[in-house]
């Protein structure tokens, strides 16, 4: 059964705002997403590189079996545990970004959407799922079933 609300409450404009300002708040959201991608790459970065770090352990294992200690102490010495920046590993690197750019940009827009649209999250996404939608479709509702 269709139901005819347009979307639930959580995603209904506010009164008094305004089509530029549901766009300008899609737009930050947006970035804000982008953001988030950007902060999972450097978590695979992290894990990848950590990774490595514990092969190259294994590389040196099998290198000193093989009978190569001098190349297994040298790639233990050099490249094992060594930092990826100058005096930083990639979890400081991870900590640096966290503090300095992602929390305080996060922390931005939640308070502008808290302002501009009481905390109503991705209203402009709820405006094109309403638009895009086909009426009475039943894999187009505008809502959850209610049981």
């Amino acid at each position: 059964m269709e139901n005819n609300r347009e979307s639930d409450a959580a995603h209904q404009v506010p009164d008094g705002v305004d089509v530029k300002t549901v766009l300008a708040l899609g737009a930050l959201s947006k970035a804000l997403e982008t953001t988030e991608r950007a902060r999972g790459h450097l978590y695979g970065f992290h894990q990848l590189t950590g990774s490595a770090d514990f092969e190259l352990g294994d590389a040196v294992r099998l290198l000193r079996e093989a009978g190569h200690d001098e190349q297994a102490a040298r790639v233990e010495r050099d490249i094992v545990g060594r930092n990826v920046i100058p005096g930083h590993w990639t979890f400081e690197i991870i900590e640096a970004y966290n503090s300095t750019y992602y929390q305080p940009f996060a922390a931005m827009e939640r308070g502008i959407v808290e302002e501009l649209a009481a905390g109503r999250d991705h209203l402009h996404e709820a405006r094109l799922k309403a638009t895009r939608r086909t009426q009475y479709h039943p894999d187009h509702t505008a809502t959850p079933p209610t049981s």
